[in-house]
């Protein structure tokens, strides 16, 4: 199989399901970023040491790659006649938050108390972290832009607001094992 197939050189591609849209449709925007931020859980994964963080962070990849699926797939072509998901791929549910939440909560049991605003960086896998995070953010901000026009499922949104808080804990937790001092935001 050929990885080029020449159909995109004119500006389109096609969706789950056959549909033809422009390379700039916000349903082919979201799921482009999703594969972004993917693409820099990975990197960070790379950077840190810890088997148990990288362990969460394949996890984390993993359903991203079910939230691009969902993305890629218009919603009148999510389910069959019968009523069940023609993707054959898991929804992301309430348990799913649920997991990230309690990672939050673990990681933040031996951080101190947060008092102030904290400024990015301090060592290059913190910063990095700080990335990964902020692309999150645009993921999920595409999502509510989508969700404008065409129905993105709400468990893909919190799940990608809660992967950020994730992301931001992790950074202080890497801060902490790395014996980073945390730089508080100076607003005078």
């Amino acid at each position: 199989m050929k990885i080029y197939t020449k159909t995109g050189d004119s500006g389109y591609t096609s969706l789950f399901g056959g549909e033809r849209v422009l390379k700039s449709d916000s349903r082919v925007e979201a799921y482009g970023t999703v594969d972004e931020f993917n693409s820099n859980i990975g990197h960070l994964r790379d950077l840190i040491t810890s088997e148990q963080h990288k362990k969460v962070l394949l996890k984390f990849q993993n359903e991203l790659f079910v939230i691009g699926s969902h993305l890629a797939t218009p919603n009148s072509k999510k389910k069959l006649k019968s009523g069940k998901n023609r993707l054959n791929i898991e929804e992301i549910s309430p348990e799913h938050i649920l997991y990230i939440e309690n990672e939050i909560d673990k990681l933040n049991e031996t951080l101190p108390m947060m008092t102030h605003f904290i400024l990015p960086g301090g060592h290059p896998t913190v910063s990095y972290c700080h990335i990964a995070r902020n692309v999150c953010r645009r993921v999920e901000r595409n999502c509510v832009e989508l969700n404008e026009n065409s129905e993105v499922d709400e468990n893909i949104i919190i799940y990608l607001n809660r992967l950020s808080d994730y992301l931001f804990v992790l950074a202080r937790k890497l801060s902490q094992e790395l014996k980073v001092e945390e730089i508080k935001w100076n607003d005078k």
